[in-house]
């Protein structure tokens, strides 16, 4: 059993991450700005007021945790690399730090020509700010991160929906996860197994990884 405090727990990934660890046994901690507004939440689950940008927020819930798991979003560019930026610099004063599972962008993976798909000409402008500021956060952890474990796992940069949960998926590197077809799909519901089974038996530390069927 580990102790995982979820950093965006109320949100799409963060409350499958949520049920998904309390389903499995673990301690959780949800980590929201307003947990009042966050009544969904499986009741095994401590709901506290956390901000993974805030330093003071992450020395305080560090000494309870094995693992943070990043999975916050809607807010500005900025979010994402702030909060790899907090995490490093914090945890690095910490002994024994928990581990970094970040939930990154899938426009940071590689299409097949070893560009960027938030690089493509046609990327859809409304997701590109997001997008940047995942990718800024990839870069944080690659070149900043030493003494602190990290992990970063990006879902497919198209299809990646709310589904059904089948614990079955496969993983790749920086390059997209494809079927038969081309087409690389994941549900949030199995993403959350992705990454409960990699807190359970890790197998990316201090690198990125993908999964899709």
């Amino acid at each position: 059993m580990s102790n995982i405090v979820v950093f965006g727990a109320g949100g799409t990934a963060g409350s499958r991450i949520t049920a998904e660890a309390v389903r499995r046994g673990h301690r959780v901690t949800a980590a929201v700005r307003r947990p009042e507004a966050v009544t969904y939440l499986p009741a095994e689950a401590r709901v506290v007021t956390g901000d993974v940008t805030s330093a003071r927020s992450v020395r305080e819930l560090a000494p309870e945790a094995d693992v943070f798991v990043v999975a916050v979003g809607g807010g500005e560019r900025t979010l994402w690399p702030d909060a790899a930026r907090t995490l490093v610099s914090t945890l690095r004063e910490v002994p024994d730090p928990p581990r970094i599972i970040h939930l990154g962008g899938g426009a940071t993976l590689l299409a097949p020509d070893g560009t960027r798909f938030l690089d493509a000409p046609d990327f859809p402008d409304r997701y590109r700010d997001p997008a940047l500021g995942q990718a800024e956060a990839l870069d944080l952890y690659r070149s900043a991160a030493d003494g602190v474990p990290w992990t970063y796992l990006s879902p497919p940069p198209l299809e990646f929906h709310p589904g059904e949960r089948t614990g079955r998926y496969r993983t790749g590197g920086d390059h997209p996860v494809t079927d038969a077809q081309g087409r690389s799909v994941l549900s949030y519901e199995d993403l959350a197994v992705a990454v409960l089974d990699e807190i359970e038996n890790p197998r990316h530390l201090n690198t990125r990884f993908t999964a899709a069927y």
